[in-house]
């Protein structure tokens, strides 16, 4: 007699909630027709959280066009500001660029930072961020980001379109999802981090306490800041930490002249 109870769920199937907590961002994209593939190649792999940080031209017929079958994705999409905005809830982020940056965060292959960013989505969202088509990521775009990574391509000719490195990507992030079964410590061990927009609050704060005391020039700041926000990002911090590293600079700031004081 046939067993009538249900195997294994198909691994195609597990795919699709591992990655829900995947966003894709493009950051000042140029032309609408590569949102619109971005949107395609996002699909085909099951992904579907698309944010936009100051679009040229969007919304464009050229974009639907380009996003054929993926119109859903492109409707859902987010228009940001900022790249903070779009990035504030994310606990880890990781920058696509084609050329090595100085003082960059550590540099990984698509490969292998998929399980990576699928193991901290176990926590919240994740984020894979990409520069507009002429000139990429600025330096301190890419300088936000916990990791930085580089499509090996070709040295004679490493140029790819904005929707072809989007598609690269998300098919290594579905391959990852698909090699991770549910429940297991890739998934589900990782440790709590805190998110984007609070290492943002943190450097701030830790900025304007270093002026305080004089240990940073305003005028004169060099690659102070460019290091601190390297090295809390390199650090992974977790929300526990987070509140002690918080509380220690506000008792310091407190007992400086002028006494307490808010960041905005």
């Amino acid at each position: 007699m046939d067993d009538p109870s249900p195997g294994p769920a198909p691994r195609s199937a597990l795919a699709p909630t591992a990655l829900a907590a995947v966003r894709i961002v493009l950051s000042e994209p140029r032309h609408p027709g590569n949102i619109g593939a971005a949107a395609r190649a996002m699909k085909t792999m099951g992904l579907g959280d698309l944010r936009l940080v100051r679009p040229e031209r969007y919304p464009d017929p050229e974009a639907e066009r380009r996003a054929s079958g993926a119109r859903d994705v492109l409707a859902a999409a987010r228009v940001c500001p900022t790249l903070e905005d779009a990035l504030g809830d994310c606990v880890t982020v990781a920058a696509v660029a084609a050329r090595p940056r100085d003082l960059a965060p550590p540099c990984l292959s698509p490969r292998e930072i998929a399980p990576r960013l699928l193991a901290a989505a176990a926590q919240g969202p994740v984020a894979l961020v990409f520069g507009g088509e002429t000139n990429g990521l600025t330096r301190a775009e890419v300088g936000r980001c916990d990791w930085l990574v580089r499509i090996p391509t070709d040295a004679a000719y490493g140029s790819l379109n904005l929707g072809a490195a989007v598609q690269v990507l998300c098919y290594e992030m579905r391959l990852a999802a698909l090699d991770t079964a549910p429940g297991s410590s890739a998934a589900g061990d990782a440790e709590p981090r805190a998110s984007h927009a609070e290492v943002v609050r943190l450097l701030d704060e830790t900025r304007h306490a270093l002026e305080a005391v004089g240990f940073l020039d305003p005028a004169r700041p060099g690659r102070l800041a460019e290091r601190l926000e390297r090295l809390a990002r390199r650090a992974a911090i977790e929300p526990g930490e987070m509140a002690i590293l918080r509380g220690a600079i506000a008792a310091v700031r407190a007992r400086l002249p002028g006494g307490p004081y808010k960041v905005d």
